[in-house]
């Protein structure tokens, strides 16, 4: 199978989400590939219509795990739902003190990569426990996909998938390619929302979170690398054990 031919077997179209891949199909650095089936990264599946619904559950998902604050949680339409869902809230409790000290780091970089990696590597830097939990709920897993969400599937997702495919032995290239994949599945309905903007800090805000830069995922992973020793030493430091390590990189790679 080529590398087009994988790409697409990995995006999924489940109608009520956008940005809905397998984790499935990228090459391992010891010459294996990734497992489809195993994990899939999404943004919020609770945005999801009955169709779409059907379509995970035809998937073969056995566990949904959910990055995002209570707050958001509590914004979802009602639905009772027969998979297992852990939550996992990424980034602790939302609270404007956390959001002022991360836009004070970010004020002045307008580079898009280097102002997204600057904040990914402040998340890994303030959370390593809820990473570490993140991580240990798709090791964990029951028998099926795992769904990792959060809102957009881009940035709490992101990391947490480049986390996951990284103990699964992929390439940190291969891993931005996927991350950034996330902006063209997003791209149909970006012009519009940044027009809806009510302000002009508002409106350069939604442009930076519409760029989704593959060097903004190199450089957190080099910065993983060079103050951690990489994606499995830093999850260590951070408490996860070594068997949700292991597991993790079975599910993935069969």
């Amino acid at each position: 199978m080529t590398e087009p031919e994988k790409a697409s077997k990995r995006d999924l179209l489940w109608d009520g989400c956008v940005n809905v891949r397998d984790l499935g199909g990228h090459p391992t650095e010891d010459g294996h590939e990734t497992r489809f089936g195993a994990v899939v990264r999404a943004d919020s599946v609770r945005g999801l219509s009955d169709e779409g619904w059907e379509a995970l559950a035809a998937y073969g998902v056995g566990r949904i795990v959910d990055l995002r604050w209570q707050a958001e949680l509590e914004e979802d339409p009602p639905r009772e739902l027969s998979i297992d869902v852990v939550h996992v809230p990424l980034l602790g409790e939302r609270n404007e003190a956390t959001a002022s000290e991360i836009d004070a780091l970010l004020s002045g970089i307008q580079d898009p990569a280097a102002r997204r990696s600057t904040m990914y590597v402040e998340f890994l830097r303030r959370y390593p426990g809820n990473f570490a939990s993140a991580i240990a709920a798709v090791g964990q897993a029951p028998e099926g996909a795992v769904v990792i969400h959060c809102a957009g599937g881009v940035d709490r997702t992101g990391l947490v998938s480049a986390l996951l495919l990284s103990l699964a032995g992929v390439a940190p290239k291969h891993i931005a390619a996927d991350y950034a994949a996330s902006e063209a599945n997003w791209a149909e309905g970006t012009a519009v929302w940044i027009a809806e903007a009510e302000t002009d800090h508002e409106r350069e805000f939604r442009r930076f979170l519409s760029r989704m830069p593959p060097e903004a995922m190199l450089q957190t992973l080099e910065t993983l690398e060079r103050e951690h020793g990489g994606a499995a030493a830093y999850l260590r430091d951070a408490g996860a054990m070594p068997e949700d390590l292991g597991a993790v990189r079975a599910r993935l790679r069969g």
